[in-house]
């Protein structure tokens, strides 16, 4: 794999980090701030919903620049947006700031996506973006730990001081090792790219993505006051089950990624279906420490599984003009997915039957997205039936 890969790897992480390691810093936001738990894991969802939102309309704005100049860019959004949070004075003006700093997350991970499976032969494609994408699994086995660690011992305000550091290394690192675009890689018409959008498989896709992947943020939003206050740990061991977490995280990116270069749509369906097992046994096995601990794995290893045929799935039928657009919508959907599960996570704490029940509520959202890949599939059928009939005459 090329160095400019691993450099893009670095940006992932560094995107990454800021988006999950909230996630580790709920309580003691929630108390410093003044909000609820629920109110706090919002902060999770705005920062989804500003990726959902910036992704389309910053990929379309930034359509004739040198994709590594949107790149180094949008790192730099992002560094200036988590001083913001650092500096936030109040709960709306971290959420104002979680804002900012989601709008560089989707056309990163978007135009990087192109950039990747540019950088490798057709047939290392799903592992490019598997790779790129560990700079996310890195975030959560290194990032969030390290996050919760410090805004456990500093403040949490620590916390987005030293992502913000991690941005300006990230910025440096893409600035010296990821290559200029060629000469002739000029943008396809607006018309051509906003086409992509008109193609039922690509919206599908989109939708497998949102419902698909929702399920293990109705989960992973709550990890820490699930394993607080239903496992019964010490908030001092979230930090540790957290790292193993990532370790899951980084095993299962890479799978989904080697098993989706071989067959795409069984390592599509094998690791949705997967996952909706594993959220669904969640309620028998959270309430005691070890039997937790071997969920978090295993729900580490499942979603992850399912990010590289899900983001390779768009960009094959999105093929031609219209890639980066429907990249960074593929970007965009695991983001709502994200905002969708924090809020129906929220709502079943709130008014529904409470933590515990969580796992079978986010097992049934991933089994929808596991019914439209079924769809999908079908539809693929069908499409290739007159082909054949018309080999056969």
């Amino acid at each position: 794999m090329p160095i400019a890969l691993l450099a893009l790897t670095a940006g992932a992480f560094g995107i990454g980090t800021t988006e999950f390691v909230i996630m580790g810093l709920l309580l003691q936001v929630s108390t410093d701030l003044h909000v609820s738990i629920a109110a706090a894991g919002l902060l999770i969802s705005g920062y989804a919903l500003g990726v959902a939102v910036g992704a389309p309309l910053l990929t379309i704005a930034t359509r004739r620049i040198p994709r590594k100049t949107v790149l180094l860019a949008l790192m730099a959004i992002f560094t200036l947006g988590n001083i913001a949070c650092a500096l936030a004075a109040n709960y709306e003006m971290l959420m104002a700031a979680r804002v900012i700093t989601s709008l560089a997350h989707g056309t990163f991970f978007g135009v990087g996506s192109v950039v990747a499976t540019g950088l490798v032969p057709p047939e290392r494609r799903a592992s490019a973006i598997s790779i790129m994408f560990t700079g996310l699994t890195a975030a959560t086995l290194l990032g969030v730990p390290a996050g919760a660690w410090l805004g456990l011992h500093y403040g949490w305000r620590a916390t987005f001081w030293a992502v913000a550091l991690v941005g300006v290394v990230a910025f440096a690192v893409l600035a010296v090792f990821v290559p200029r675009g060629k000469a002739d890689d000029r943008p396809s018409p607006l018309r051509d790219e906003l086409a992509v959008l008109g193609r039922p498989q690509v919206l599908l896709g989109l939708a497998m993505t949102v419902l698909g992947f929702a399920g293990l943020f109705v989960v992973f939003t709550y990890i820490q006051p699930l394993l607080t206050e239903v496992t019964g740990v010490s908030q001092a061991a979230v930090s540790p089950i957290l790292l193993i977490f990532g370790g899951g995280l980084a095993v299962g990116n890479l799978l989904g990624g080697r098993l989706a270069d071989r067959s795409l749509m069984p390592a599509l369906l094998g690791t949705l279906t997967a996952l909706a097992v594993v959220l669904g046994a969640m309620q028998w096995v959270i309430h005691t420490p070890v039997t937790a601990v071997v969920f978090v794995v295993l729900l580490g290893i499942a979603s992850f599984a399912t990010v590289a045929p899900l983001q390779l799935r768009v960009l094959e039928k999105a093929s031609g003009a219209g890639q980066n657009l429907a990249s960074s919508l593929n970007i965009a959907a695991f983001n709502l997915g994200n905002a969708l599960g924090a809020w129906v996570g929220g709502v079943v704490i709130e008014r529904g039957p409470g933590l515990a029940a969580l796992g079978w509520v986010a097992a049934l959202l991933t089994l929808v997205g596991l019914a439209l890949a079924l769809w999908s599939r079908a539809l693929d059928r069908r499409d290739t039936l007159p082909d054949c009939a018309t080999a056969s005459a």
